[in-house]
């Protein structure tokens, strides 16, 4: 048996036959300078976007600490009321389907100890503290469990990329899966269809198109 690797309108093939028997022998480096250049680039592609992938999972949205509280109440679907009267707002979403996000978020947080993560603590006009809540022990935090399950969405606001990253692999999960939201034929509206865009005025939707143009809207820096 033999893989082949193309590129570019060229072809090699690389035997697989004995293939355990000459990874024992040979050292790792020594087997990467043996294969074919197509094979060997194609290899080393894929271990530089894993390792990529793999960093960017690590840190996700581990920011700094803000603060930490027991989960009192859930009082919408992304936002929180600590025991100590502090409310919170998950950063980095925008919900999906409200009602089964508080579901969610209810049945998940409600009684349970968190720890909240974020660049900015500051309060947005309704004295919610923006944040990333982490359950004990969990590695991520709670909106990517809502993502996973197709009940949010990524916010465009997302300033760290790696933040982005893991939250927009938790996405994916659930478009592949058409978990949620994704379950519906037309979550993501087309460009060319205003009247099915102008249906969603007033709630956070994804649309797909070309981009003719791009410009700066409100007040310009002074």
């Amino acid at each position: 048996m033999a893989f082949t690797a193309a590129s570019r309108g060229t072809a090699s093939s690389f035997p697989l036959n004995g293939m355990a028997k000459m990874c024992e022998d040979q050292p790792m480096p020594t087997l990467i300078r043996m294969m074919p250049p197509t094979l060997r680039s194609a290899l080393l592609t894929a271990v530089t976007l894993l390792a990529y992938a793999g960093t960017a999972a690590a840190a996700g949205c581990n920011f700094e600490i803000q603060g930490e509280g027991r989960v009192a109440t859930v009082v919408d679907a992304r936002s929180l009321r600590l025991d100590d009267g502090r409310e919170v707002r998950l950063a980095g979403i925008e919900v999906a389907d409200r009602a089964k996000a508080m579901a969610a978020l209810t049945a998940q947080l409600v009684g349970r100890e968190v720890t909240l993560r974020g660049q900015d603590d500051t309060p947005d006009r309704y004295g919610r503290q923006p944040a990333y809540a982490f359950l004990q022990g969990s590695e991520a935090p709670v909106q990517s469990e809502l993502l996973r399950q197709g009940l949010a969405l990524v916010s465009s606001e997302i300033a760290d990329k790696d933040c982005a990253t893991a939250l927009m692999a938790a996405e994916a999960e659930a478009r592949t899966a058409r978990s949620g939201t994704w379950a519906e034929a037309k979550v993501i509206k087309n460009a060319e269809s205003p009247d099915d865009i102008l249906a969603g005025i007033g709630r956070f939707t994804v649309v797909e198109g070309r981009v003719l143009s791009v410009r700066q809207a409100g007040r310009r820096p002074t």
